[in-house]
């Protein structure tokens, strides 16, 4: 069963892979022109930062924090990493924090869709690819006997998004992301919905 999950795993990065390059060659020559420097841009003006954070409130009480801090390396091309904190707690299973780190890799497929389709829509199109790093708690995931000790869980996801210029260097992002092994542990839905900011 865990040959069956990594083989889908597989199969579903080479589909998000063989997309990727299949709509890079299909885009019009000019949606991905980009005016030229003569200078790489300075770091500052590489470097990002935001994250997201989600609050539940009712029958259950999720509140999650995830701040991040990334780098252009290319035009199309970021590199973000950061800590992850969650709070959850409902009435039938108990509380628990989960806590851990992430690091993920964003490809824009076009930064501006007005300059394909001149409707006056500035959305961008990219696919994210992540891997996530997440310490849980036994007595709250695990089936008895139950113990104190924490746990590790490893889990990739990969998606797509839109993404809403708010600035200069400023958006907000919209995604929806699969996890790509097997949600032992049910952490997210499949698939994921997120909103983060960037600044």
């Amino acid at each position: 069963m865990v040959m069956k999950s990594e083989t889908e795993a597989g199969n579903y990065l080479r589909f998000c892979l063989i997309w990727i390059i299949v709509l890079f060659f299909l885009m019009p020559e000019n949606s991905f022109a980009q005016k030229k420097r003569e200078e790489i841009p300075p770091l500052r003006e590489r470097l990002f930062f935001g994250g997201s954070f989600g609050l539940q409130f009712g029958t259950a009480t999720d509140i999650e924090v995830s701040p991040v801090a990334g780098i252009w390396l290319l035009p199309r091309l970021n590199i973000a990493v950061g800590p992850n904190y969650r709070f959850y707690k409902n009435p039938i299973t108990g509380k628990t924090d989960i806590y851990g780190g992430r690091v993920y890799s964003e490809f824009a497929i076009i930064q501006d869709l007005n300059n394909i389709i001149p409707i006056g829509l500035n959305f961008g199109f990219f696919v994210h690819f992540e891997d996530e790093l997440l310490n849980l708690q036994s007595e709250f995931w695990k089936n008895p006997p139950y113990s104190s000790e924490r746990f590790f869980v490893n889990t990739g996801l990969a998606g797509v998004g839109i993404s809403q210029p708010m600035g200069r260097r400023s958006s907000m992002n919209m995604m929806a992301l699969w996890t790509l092994n097997s949600p032992q542990y049910h952490i997210y839905g499949n698939p994921e919905f997120r909103i983060s900011f960037i600044f």
